[in-house]
């Protein structure tokens, strides 16, 4: 399932704006292709953001991968609920399982980003709901 009221990065991040804020989480597929979810490294509120430069680390039982910023801006708020126990992303990526949020520098920068039937062709899987 990918939700229509998302956008979404190539790299599997998705984000949802409301206003100057945005929310940022990694997608199902993501979590789905890590497997479980064991340790996640946030940056604090406050840490300058800049668009497609990593964030943050993800790291499953079988391999790590760095987190992309979908959009610019300044962190207000990380998902400490996610640092204390990763598994959450696997159970809810688009819900419980955020990780940041952040004011928006640049509102112009999500019209770059994927739709959910676009992100839906990139991984293969014509299932936008």
């Amino acid at each position: 399932m990918i939700p229509k009221e998302l956008r979404y990065t190539k790299e599997h991040e998705w984000v949802k704006v409301e206003g100057d804020t945005a929310t940022v989480g990694i997608t199902d597929y993501a979590q789905g292709e890590l497997g479980d979810i064991v340790y996640i490294e946030l940056p604090e509120p406050g840490s300058a953001l800049e668009q497609m430069k990593s964030f943050g680390l993800i790291e499953a039982v079988k391999t790590e991968a760095d987190l992309y910023s979908p959009l610019s801006g300044e962190v207000t708020e990380r998902n400490d609920a996610v640092v204390g126990d990763p598994g959450v992303i696997n159970s809810s990526p688009y819900e419980d399982g955020w990780l940041i949020k952040m004011k928006v520098g640049n509102p112009k920068e999500t019209e770059g980003l994927l739709t959910a039937e676009q992100y839906a062709e990139h991984i293969g899987n014509g299932a936008a709901s």
